[in-house]
C-alpha cells in the first residue's frame, strides 16, 4: 500500500503506473474526471492511458481497426491524445433486454448472455481485462482506470471485475468520486467506504467531490468532518462546469442554452427502450438556432419540424413499441402536414418495409412489417458491420458525388439493408469507393442513414437543417466542441484537485516544462484559499 515518511510519500503498490477512479453512484463523473485527469496529465508529459476494464454502455465507438468499445473510453483517448484502442475497454456489455446484454471482448462481439450466466462468465472476461492491462503497462507510464457504477453493490461484489476486484487483482491505488449536485454527498461516500472489505478500504487514497456550486467555505466543516470521520483526505472539489459539449455515457443530456428569439427550427427524438449513442444528437442540442427536446414514452411526438428515429439496440422490439403506442400515428399526422422525418441506424431500419431476423439475432427468430416510409427491407446478421467513414451528402435531386458537402462518422449495426428497387433511389450519401449510404423517399420528406455522427460535421449539419426546412448559421465542429470541453475539464482538474498527491501515489513522472509544484500548501490542499466557480 502506502507509507508515510516526512512529507513524501512511499508507494508499496504492486502496480504503481495505476491509478484508479471508482464512484459512489452511476454519473457521478468517473468519465469525465477520467479524460480530465488523461488530459491534465498528458499536459504534463506523462504518457497516460484510459482503461475501463468492463463498461455496460449503449454508447460505443468504433476503433480504427475496427473493434467497439465504449464512447467514453474514446473520448479519454482523445484526451490523452491517443487514437482508441480495444484494449482501452476489453469488456463491452451492451444491454438488449431488462436481463440479458451482447458481451464484446476486446472489441468483437463474442455471444449474448442473460445475467445470471455472465455472472459464471466474469472468470473468463477477467482473463481479458488482466491481458488489456499488462498489454498498456508495457506502452505507458500511466493507467488512468475508470470504474463502474458503485464499488458498494453488495450483489455484484462475487466476482466482480470491474471496481475493486479489478483494484485487488492489479494492486492500485483508487480515489472515490461522488457528485455534491445529486445531495446526501457524505452519506454516499461514507457509505461506500463502509461497505468495502478492511483491503479495499486500505486501498482508497482519498475523495473528490464533483459539480460544486456557490461558496466553498460553506462546505469546509463538511470537508474536515468527512476527513475525521474516515481518515482519508478530500482530493479536490470540482466546481458544476456549465455548456460542456462533453456527454455523460449513459445519462441523456437534456439541459440546452438556447435563445427562443432565434429558434429556427424544431427537432425531436423519442426515447426507445434500447436506444443507443445518443451522442449523434450533442451537435444538435448544442446548437444555437435549434430548439431540441427528447420525448420520453407516453408523451405526444408533435409540435416538431424534424423528428429523428436514433440508434437501438432491439430494433424488432422498438417497432413493436412504436406501433403499440401514439408514436406511429404522430408520425404520419407529421408527415401527412409536411414535416420532416429522419432515421440512424436502427431508426432507418424502422422507416423501411421490413426486418427481418430469421437466426434470432434480437430475441426470438421471425419477421416485421417495418414502418414504411423508405424502400430498403433489412435482415439481421450476427456479424456487425463496424466502420469508420467519411464522403459526400448525395443531395436530393443531384448526381454522385456532386453534392459537395463533406459527412463524416461511424457503422455499427447488426442489420443489412437492401434497396427493394434500384431505380430512382436517392442515397443519403456516398462513402469511400462511392458505396451508397441510406436514402430519401420519393416525396424528400423521409430520410435515413446508418451514419452515426452525421451532424458532427459543421457542412453536413447546416446542410441538413436546410433539408429539414431552415437556414442556420454554422457552428464548431464536434471535434473542436470536444476539444474545448476537454481543455475546460482538464483546468478544472489543475485548479481544483491536489494533483501533486495523486502523482505521488504512482510512478508517473513529470517531463512537461510547466510542471506542478511538488508540495501544495494545505490550506490550498482544502480548498480554503481557492475560489469555486458556479
Amino acid at each position: 500500500m502506502i507509507s508515510q515518511k516526512g512529507n513524501t510519500v512511499v508507494n508499496n503498490w504492486q502496480s504503481p503506473s495505476t491509478l484508479m477512479v471508482q464512484g459512489t453512484t452511476s454519473d457521478a463523473g468517473k468519465s469525465l474526471l477520467v479524460a480530465g485527469l488523461c488530459r491534465c496529465f498528458r499536459d504534463l508529459g506523462i504518457a497516460v492511458v484510459p482503461f475501463k476494464p468492463q463498461n455496460m454502455a449503449l454508447n460505443s465507438a468504433v476503433t480504427p481497426d475496427g473493434g467497439e468499445i465504449g464512447r467514453a473510453q474514446a473520448l479519454q483517448a482523445r484526451a490523452a491524445g491517443l487514437q482508441p484502442h480495444v484494449d482501452m475497454n476489453p469488456v463491452l456489455l451492451k444491454p438488449n433486454s431488462d436481463t440479458g446484454a451482447q458481451v464484446i471482448i476486446h472489441g468483437q462481439a463474442v455471444t449474448d448472455m442473460e445475467a445470471a450466466a455472465y455472472h459464471d462468465y466474469k472468470t473468463t472476461a477477467m482473463t481479458a481485462v488482466l491481458a488489456s492491462h499488462q498489454r498498456l503497462q508495457q506502452q505507458y507510464e500511466l493507467i488512468v482506470v475508470e470504474g463502474a457504477g458503485s464499488p458498494a453493490e453488495i450483489n455484484l461484489r462475487d466476482r466482480d471485475i470491474a471496481n475493486m476486484g479489478f483494484a485487488e487483482a492489479v494492486d492500485c491505488p483508487v480515489i472515490i468520486v461522488a457528485d455534491i449536485d445529486r445531495g446526501g454527498v457524505f452519506a454516499q461516500l461514507v457509505g461506500t467506504l463502509e461497505l468495502l472489505s478492511a483491503s479495499e478500504q486500505q486501498r482508497v487514497v482519498g475523495f473528490v467531490i464533483n459539480k460544486f456550486r456557490g461558496d466553498l467555505g460553506l462546505l469546509q466543516s463538511g470537508l474536515d468532518w468527512l476527513q475525521q470521520r474516515t481518515g482519508k483526505p478530500v482530493l479536490g472539489v470540482l466546481p458544476y462546469l456549465t455548456n460542456l459539449a462533453a456527454a455523460a455515457e449513459d445519462a441523456i443530456e437534456i439541459e440546452q442554452q438556447l435563445d427562443t428569439r432565434d429558434v429556427r427550427l424544431r427537432v425531436k427524438v423519442p426515447v426507445l427502450s434500447r436506444i443507443s449513442n445518443h451522442t449523434d444528437f450533442d451537435m444538435l442540442r448544442q446548437h444555437p438556432q435549434v430548439d431540441f427536446s427528447y420525448v420520453g414514452p407516453g408523451q405526444p411526438l408533435t409540435d416538431a419540424d424534424l423528428i429523428i428515429l436514433p440508434g437501438s439496440k432491439n430494433v424488432r422490439a422498438e417497432l413493436d413499441m412504436l406501433c403499440n403506442s401514439r408514436w406511429a400515428s404522430d408520425i404520419a399526422r407529421h408527415l401527412r402536414y409536411g414535416g420532416k422525418v429522419m432515421g440512424i441506424c436502427a431508426g432507418y431500419q424502422l422507416l423501411g418495409q421490413g426486418i427481418h431476423d430469421p437466426d434470432g439475432v434480437e430475441g426470438v427468430a421471425g419477421s416485421r412489417v417495418g414502418l414504411g416510409y423508405l424502400p430498403i427491407e433489412t435482415r439481421l446478421y450476427r456479424d456487425k458491420s463496424l466502420t469508420n467513414d467519411c464522403g459526400e451528402l448525395a443531395l436530393p435531386g443531384r448526381g454522385q458525388n456532386t453534392g459537395g458537402v463533406p459527412v463524416t462518422g461511424y457503422q455499427i449495426h447488426a442489420g443489412r439493408s437492401r434497396y427493394l428497387h434500384e431505380q430512382g433511389i436517392q442515397p443519403f450519401a456516398y462513402l469511400q469507393d462511392s458505396q451508397p449510404d441510406g436514402c430519401y423517399s420519393d416525396d424528400n420528406q423521409v430520410v435515413g442513414t446508418y451514419l452515426h455522427g452525421v451532424f458532427d460535421t459543421p457542412q453536413a449539419l447546416q446542410q441538413i437543417l436546410q433539408w429539414a426546412g431552415a437556414t442556420t448559421d454554422r457552428i464548431d465542429s464536434y471535434q473542436q466542441q470536444q476539444e474545448q470541453a476537454l481543455d475546460r475539464i482538464a483546468s478544472a482538474c489543475a485548479e481544483h484537485l491536489d494533483i501533486a498527491t495523486l502523482l505521488a501515489f504512482t510512478s508517473a513522472t513529470v517531463t512537461a516544462p510547466e510542471t506542478i509544484p511538488e508540495t501544495i500548501p494545505e490550506t490550498d490542499r482544502r480548498g480554503e484559499s481557492r475560489e469555486s466557480s458556479t
